[in-house]
C-alpha cells in the first residue's frame, strides 16, 4: 500500500472515530457500567445554594429570566439569587429594582464574563452555586435535579441539559441535532465516569472547589469544569435539569458563535494540558481527547486533508477512489449550497446536516487563528438570539 493510501484510511480513521466510532464505544462502555455497578436513588436534598446571572446588556429579556429564576420549585429561605450586569449600559438596575428578593452586582467595567463570575463568587456565602446565562430558562425542578448529586462526596460539579428551542430555521435545526448527539455522548461521559467539560447555560459547582479564571478565559464554565476534574472529583450530568433557549437569528450569527467557542477550545486544550497525560487519570485522558480534543484539532485537519490526497488517488488509481472523491465532493457542494439558501432567508431541510457539520470544522480553522493571533477577546460580541416571551418561561 502506498503512502497516500496509507495516509488517506489513516485520516478516514479518525474522522469516522472522532463523529461516529467514539459515540459507540461511549455507549458500549456506558452500558456495561450499569450492568455491573449499582446505583442507589439519590434523597430528597435542600442544602443552601446560590444562583448567579452573568447578564452583559440583557435589558430586554432581563425580567423574563428574573420571572423564570423566581419561579423555580426550591425553597426561597436556601435560593440566593444573583444578577451580575458587569459594563452594561443599559436600564437593567431599573429592571431588577422591582425585584428586592434578587441581589443586583453591577461595576462599570467591562471584564467578560469570566471576570464577573470571578467576582460574584466573592458573594456567594452557600457550600453550592449554580451559573445560569440570561437568555437560557431553566425549567421549574432544575436546581433540585442538580443538587441532590452533591450527596456524592466524589461529585465536585453538576450539568444541566441545553435545549434549543424553535428549530424552523437553519441554525435551529442544526444547533438542535448537534445537542442531542451532543447529550448522547454527555450521558455516557457521565455514566462511565466524567463529563468531559460543562456548558454555561447550566452548570453547578461546590463554591470551596470554584477556582478564579485567568481575565482572557473564553469557555470560562468548561475549564473550570474540567479543573475541577484534575483536582479528582467528577462532574455529573443531569438531563432532568435542562436550560432551554433560542438558536441564533441566522447562520451568520451561529457561525460566528462557533468561531469564538473553538477558539475557547485551543485555548482550553492549552490551559488543561495534564488531562493529556494519560500516567495522571487515563481514564479521564481517553474520554477527554476522544469527545473534546480530537474535535477541535485533528479531525478538522484530517477532513482538510482527505479532499486533495483523495483526488490524487481518484487520478492515479481510480475504482474505489474516484466514488470516495466524488462524495466527498457531493457533500460539500451540498454544504455550499446550504449556506447560500439560507444567506438567501431560505432552508432546505437535506441540506442542514452537511451544511452544519462542515461550518463546524470550518469554524475549528478559524478559531484556530483567532487563539494563535489573541483575537478572541474574552469579553465578546454575543450572538443575536430570539428573547422567548414570559408566558411561555413559566410552563
Amino acid at each position: 500500500m502506498e503512502v497516500l493510501e496509507i495516509t488517506l484510511w489513516a485520516a478516514f480513521a479518525i474522522v469516522f472515530y472522532t463523529y461516529f466510532g467514539y459515540a459507540l464505544v461511549a455507549w458500549i462502555l456506558a452500558k456495561a457500567k450499569r450492568a455491573f455497578s449499582k446505583s442507589n436513588p439519590l434523597q430528597e436534598y435542600e442544602p443552601e445554594v446560590t444562583l448567579v446571572v452573568p447578564a452583559y446588556n440583557e435589558a430586554p429579556i432581563l425580567e423574563s429570566k428574573i420571572v423564570n429564576s423566581l419561579a423555580l420549585d426550591y425553597p426561597a429561605d436556601k435560593l440566593k439569587v444573583i444578577f451580575i450586569t458587569d459594563g452594561s449600559t443599559d436600564n437593567a438596575a431599573e429592571v431588577l429594582m422591582k425585584y428586592p428578593q434578587v441581589e443586583h452586582l453591577h461595576s462599570p467595567v467591562r471584564g467578560g464574563k469570566a471576570l464577573a463570575e470571578n467576582r460574584a463568587m466573592q458573594f456567594v456565602k452557600t457550600p453550592y452555586v449554580i451559573f445560569t446565562d440570561c437568555n437560557s430558562y431553566l425549567n421549574k425542578e432544575a436546581v433540585r435535579e442538580m443538587v441532590k448529586h452533591y450527596q456524592d462526596p466524589k461529585v465536585g460539579a453538576v450539568s444541566g441539559e441545553k435545549k434549543v428551542l424553535a428549530l424552523d430555521s437553519a441554525p435551529g435545526a442544526g444547533e438542535g441535532l448537534y445537542w442531542k448527539y451532543e447529550s448522547f455522548l454527555k450521558r455516557c461521559d457521565s455514566e462511565i465516569y466524567s463529563l468531559m467539560g460543562a456548558a454555561g447555560e447550566l452548570v453547578s459547582f461546590r463554591s470551596d472547589l470554584f477556582k478564579p479564571l485567568e481575565k482572557d478565559t473564553i469557555l470560562d464554565d468548561f475549564v473550570q469544569s474540567l479543573r475541577i476534574v484534575e483536582q479528582g472529583y467528577k462532574v455529573v450530568y443531569e438531563p432532568n435539569a435542562y436550560a432551554s433557549e433560542t438558536p441564533s437569528t441566522s447562520i451568520a450569527e451561529e457561525m460566528k458563535r462557533k468561531v469564538r467557542i473553538c477558539a475557547g477550545g485551543w485555548q482550553s486544550m492549552v490551559r488543561l494540558g495534564s488531562l493529556l497525560n494519560p500516567f495522571n487519570q487515563p481514564l479521564v485522558t481517553f474520554l477527554y481527547v476522544s469527545h473534546r480534543v480530537l474535535r477541535w484539532s485533528l479531525a478538522p485537519l484530517m477532513l482538510a486533508l482527505l479532499l486533495p490526497v483523495n483526488f490524487l488517488l481518484a487520478w492515479n488509481k481510480g475504482g474505489l477512489y474516484t466514488w470516495l472523491f466524488i462524495a466527498q465532493v457531493f457533500f460539500y457542494s451540498a454544504s455550499w449550497l446550504g449556506w447560500q439558501a439560507e444567506m438567501r432567508g431560505k432552508k432546505i431541510k437535506i441540506l442542514l446536516l452537511p451544511l452544519y457539520f462542515s461550518m463546524m470544522n470550518v469554524a475549528v480553522f478559524a478559531g484556530f487563528f483567532r487563539f494563535i493571533r489573541n483575537a478572541q477577546p474574552a469579553a465578546w460580541e454575543k450572538a443575536e438570539r430570539s428573547a422567548i416571551p414570559v408566558t411561555s418561561i413559566s410552563q
